[in-house]
């Protein structure tokens, strides 16, 4: 099976998962989250990534986006897991107070290894899934899903009290992430 991302429609909303390889749960660490986030703000401002959705779990990602400066969605993406990538490997690298240090690392070398296409550290896994949203029944779904995501993990009671995710931003409030493209027939 090809690790080509699956973007047919380059204009096209998207719905996109992805997840630390194992299924680590990198992301229980803030550090480590606002290095994802950053991530997301620059390529916003930088790259076209038009936000609509997000939520960042303890070991994988949501996002329901959109290309806006013509920019391939797969490069787009790419570009994102690339980035966090090494700056989260980097940042646990040199947090010495990061209990799991040598552990993460140690994984995450195994994993490149039996990798054909990565040198040195692989923190995401290769597949995305991505997923054209072409109805507004389909786009209120996924953003349902997404924001949902941490009550059915137990994170919290409701949704729009998750800070690392977009669901205060469609309670009418806003979030950690300025110009998120609230999806207008949400309601």
């Amino acid at each position: 099976m090809s690790r080509k991302y699956k973007f047919y429609n380059p204009e096209g909303l998207y719905f996109v998962s992805f997840a630390v390889v194992g299924w680590l749960d990198v992301f229980t660490r803030n550090v480590y989250r606002n290095l994802f986030i950053a991530s997301l703000v620059y390529c916003q401002r930088e790259k076209g990534l038009e936000l609509h959705a997000w939520c960042i779990m303890t070991n994988h990602v949501h996002l329901i986006f959109r290309s806006v400066k013509g920019q391939p969605p797969e490069l787009l993406i790419g570009d994102i897991k690339r980035f966090t990538s090494k700056s989260i490997v980097k940042a646990i690298k040199e947090n010495y107070r990061e209990s799991r240090r040598e552990f993460l690392l140690d994984f995450f070398k195994r994993e490149a290894e039996r990798s054909s296409n990565v040198v040195g550290y692989q923190f995401w896994r290769h597949d995305n899934q991505p997923f054209e949203l072409w109805s507004n029944r389909i786009i209120k779904q996924k953003i349902r899903y997404i924001h949902n995501n941490p009550v059915k993990a137990g994170l919290v009671y409701r949704a729009e009290d998750y800070v690392y995710s977009s669901a205060i931003d469609y309670a009418g409030q806003k979030g950690l992430i300025a110009d998120v493209v609230v999806y207008e027939s949400y309601s």
